[in-house]
């Protein structure tokens, strides 16, 4: 199995730049708008993303530790994805989680044995007034075929 989590600001007009100067934090990872093509603009969106590294760690965990960066940040960004949300209707702040399954059978017995519990995980009352303090959504993507 393999898991990552992230949480983005994305806007159609404000430059992920721009994002970090009014935060006052600088994102891991930036997605500039039309980048690759102009029309139609390709990525759609200007993206400010902070990443949690790639870890055999739970969701919960992994989750916890982006909370604990981006808590004292979190007035802040609510603020900002407030006024995103206004001018920009759609998804601009989200809480990402991926998670891609695989077959245990092609995995070595330390893989099986170090990889994160493949089922079930948590979310906490503090993530979750986080998520609503920074006006987030949580978009959970799971993929494959064997659990």
């Amino acid at each position: 199995m393999d898991q990552y989590v992230y949480f983005a600001l994305k806007s159609e007009r404000m430059s992920a730049e721009e994002m970090a100067t009014r935060l006052g934090l600088e994102a891991d990872e930036v997605t500039i708008r039309a980048g690759k093509r102009l029309e139609p603009p390709r990525p759609a969106m200007h993206i400010w993303q902070i990443n949690v590294p790639r870890l055999s760690l739970p969701v919960d965990d992994m989750i916890t530790a982006l909370v604990d960066r981006l808590e004292p940040h979190a007035p802040a960004i609510g603020a900002l994805a407030d006024e995103l949300d206004r001018h920009e209707p759609g998804h601009t702040a989200v809480l990402q989680v991926v998670r891609f399954f695989g077959d245990d059978d092609k995995n070595s017995e330390e893989e099986r044995t170090t990889r994160p519990r493949p089922l079930g995980w948590h979310l906490d009352r503090r993530v979750l007034d986080f998520l609503q303090t920074i006006r987030a959504e949580l978009d959970v993507d799971e993929y494959g075929d064997a659990l």
